[in-house]
């Protein structure tokens, strides 16, 4: 595996290259030194060594000086934003007090049945080899993280482009992500709440992962349906999540207002909770 830090469009992990941003380029916040620390830490528990670039020396040297002394990092704290990636207008960053897993429709009915969300391996019953091999990962990912649950921040609209793309068979244009795009049930938890399943890994590149499964009576905050998928969905929920759905219409909305529509919606009920 590779770090290459530059000033890129976004962060990004693919074929073995982690794109690194710096959202105060070319300065390396501490939130930034810890998501290197944390990619190289789990790099190494999974016997892959990993190499450091980046498109200036100072840069450079100063995240090698720094890597002397992981401990200075262990306990930064997030911020309320991160401006690594300012795709989403509306708010310029990703907001950190929540995070979702996106599901399609036929996959949200699966979760609901099960009770869980599972990782690749437990819910589709492959190896990992034979999941690493097909053409859906096209960013290459290594065997591992087919056993992980993986999340996005709760403003993201990564999961609902990854549903298009699955239905596609291919990545969606933007105009297939404008008004009258398929969006897919949004199952959203708590950062603080979900960092606590005793799972839980920070890889420095997503969010959060868990290994395996969780569990949506234990941890999920809400589940968002879309409006369309009402009737389905609630034929197969589970009596004990009832009180934790809400349906919404994504009627004439692109996916960027579509995630800003269900993050707000989301976040303002946390603060009532």
């Amino acid at each position: 595996m590779k770090i290459n830090i530059g000033n890129h469009e976004f962060t990004e992990l693919w074929d073995g290259v982690l794109y690194k941003v710096l959202s105060d380029y070319p300065n390396v916040g501490a939130n930034e030194m810890k998501d290197i620390i944390d990619f190289v830490n789990y790099e190494e528990i999974n016997g892959r060594q990993c190499e450091i670039e980046a498109d200036r020396d100072d840069i450079l040297q100063y995240v090698q000086k720094e890597m002397l002394n992981p401990d200075k990092y262990k306990n930064v704290r997030r911020p309320e934003i991160i401006r690594e990636c300012t795709a989403c207008k509306t708010r310029g960053g990703c907001m950190t007090d929540l995070v979702c897993h996106t599901a399609p429709l036929e996959n949200a009915i699966s979760i609901l049945k099960c009770g869980s969300l599972l990782s690749a391996v437990n819910a589709r019953k492959l190896p990992d080899t034979v999941l690493q091999k097909e053409d859906r990962n096209a960013a290459n990912d290594p065997t591992d993280f087919f056993h992980y649950v993986m999340f996005s921040w709760g403003n993201c609209q990564a999961g609902d482009r990854l549903v298009m793309e699955r239905k596609l068979g291919r990545s969606p244009s933007s105009d297939e992500m404008s008004a009258g795009f398929t969006p897919g049930v949004r199952f959203y938890f708590k950062y603080d709440d979900l960092d606590k399943h005793p799972q839980a890994i920070h890889d420095g590149f997503l969010p959060i992962k868990v290994k395996d499964e969780v569990k949506l009576a234990d941890y999920v905050y809400m589940i968002v349906v879309p409006f369309e998928y009402k009737e389905q969905i609630m034929k197969v929920m589970p009596e004990c999540l009832v009180d934790r759905v809400c349906c919404l219409s994504h009627d004439k909305l692109d996916v960027w207002q579509w995630s800003e529509k269900v993050y707000s919606f989301v976040h303002e009920m946390t603060k009532c909770n």
